[in-house]
């Protein structure tokens, strides 16, 4: 995969380890410069989160590992921003 600078995942992950150790463990990637995690939902299993990473390049492929050695699952990608410039998302009239 790409090189990223900013990725938004939505996240499956155990309560152990918690929001801050997988924030701290993705932070330590180089080319990361900061990680955001948000808890959406918890049950009694699991808990479903959003992470933010954004940086000058974002090794996605590591990413997707880390989450998995910390028995976390990726749901699904709901941002990822390229190239030079961190390209905001743009209003439009169906918004």
């Amino acid at each position: 995969m790409v090189d990223a600078r900013r990725l938004v995942l939505d996240l499956l992950k155990p309560h152990e380890p918690d929001v801050v150790t997988f924030a701290e463990s993705l932070a330590d990637y180089e080319g990361v410069a900061g990680v955001n995690v948000v808890l959406l939902e918890t049950d009694k299993e699991v808990q479903n989160v959003k992470m933010t990473l954004e940086g000058d390049s974002i090794p996605v492929d590591a990413v997707h590992d880390a989450v998995d050695d910390l028995g976390g699952t990726v749901h699904s990608i709901d941002e990822v921003v390229c190239g030079e410039t961190i390209v905001e998302e743009s209003k439009t009239p169906q918004d």
